[in-house]
């Protein structure tokens, strides 16, 4: 009379090759206990294995979707990805050389705004739908706290833009420099103009900023200005800044053309540590084409350029 007695996985180790897995069934005939090999179970991952032992022993496996319940889920990957870009380029020690709460709330509002841009009493709810604030060490912050820490950013602009200066720009580089316009609405803001609109919203008051960069376009500071203030007005201004305050007296500054105006370059002319690279008006190429000091032969011969026009 034959007895199952029981399955079992038995492992025949190999000095050369790995080991042999083998499922052995053993049973009783009489008083006599014999095994038989069932499966030859080399070929299967070690997983694998370890759940057939495992079923073999009396364990009841389950799926992880009935195991677990999910009560949170929150988005990490696009959060770790700017932080650590923020980290390899040294943003927290360009805020502060030591750590403290508004540092911390500064970097979190720059990871939002890059993420998803938003109000600041949208951004302190919409940064708990992701690992940010966590990420930041910001988890109770409100909207008056986000407002304290850019009061405390805006004292620490100067630091921080001849920290930018040290770090971008250097003697004899290019500096690109540029207004622009943001349209406001409210009431209660001085510097808030009808102005040159130039996102397109006629009609309504404006801001204009002035940002300075590398030759890269890496911003290095930024000007704040009333809602009419005419371009070629803040050109002479960021010269004389990039000296006293930065340092740089060999540059050459380049701007559009209504940036950079006659009087701008009748005044850079005079020092001969600063150049200046623009576009000549309509007018100014009218005059030297008539004067024959540009041969637009040139342009054909060098092929430096290309123009189709009506």
């Amino acid at each position: 009379m034959t007895i199952n007695v029981g399955m079992h996985i038995h492992i025949v180790a190999n000095r050369n090759s790995s080991p042999t897995v083998l499922l052995h069934e053993s049973y009783r005939e009489g008083a006599k206990v014999c095994k038989r090999t069932l499966a030859n179970l080399s070929g299967l991952t070690a997983s694998q294995i370890e759940s057939i032992r495992r079923v073999l022993r009396g364990e009841v496996l389950q799926p992880v979707a009935q195991t677990f319940e999910i009560t949170r889920s929150r988005a990490h990957g696009h959060v770790q990805a700017v932080a650590l870009a923020m980290q390899r380029l040294g943003f927290a020690s360009l805020l502060a050389s030591k750590p403290c709460p508004e540092r911390d709330l500064v970097q979190a509002m720059v990871a939002s705004r890059i993420i998803c841009p938003a109000t600041k009493l949208a951004t302190t709810r919409l940064w708990h739908t992701s690992t940010l604030a966590q990420e930041f060490g910001v988890p109770d912050a409100t909207e008056d706290d986000l407002y304290a820490a850019m009061d405390w950013l805006l004292a620490r602009q100067d630091r921080i833009q001849k920290k930018l200066a040290t770090r971008l720009l250097q003697e004899d580089s290019l500096v690109l420099y540029d207004l622009s316009s943001s349209y406001f609405e409210g009431a209660h803001c001085p510097l808030a103009k009808l102005g040159y609109s130039r996102d397109g919203k006629r009609g309504t008051l404006q801001v204009n900023y002035g940002l300075l960069t590398d030759d890269r376009g890496c911003p290095v500071a930024i000007s704040v200005h009333p809602g009419n203030t005419s371009d070629s007005t803040t050109f002479m201004p960021q010269v004389q800044r990039l000296r006293e305050e930065f340092g740089i007296q060999r540059m050459v500054m380049v701007g559009d053309r209504g940036m950079i105006s006659q009087k701008a370059i009748d005044e850079m002319s005079k020092d001969a540590d600063v150049a200046w690279i623009t576009a000549l008006r309509s007018s100014s190429i009218r005059t030297l084409v008539e004067q024959r000091h540009l041969q637009l032969g040139l342009f054909d011969e060098r092929n430096l350029l290309e123009i189709s026009s009506p």
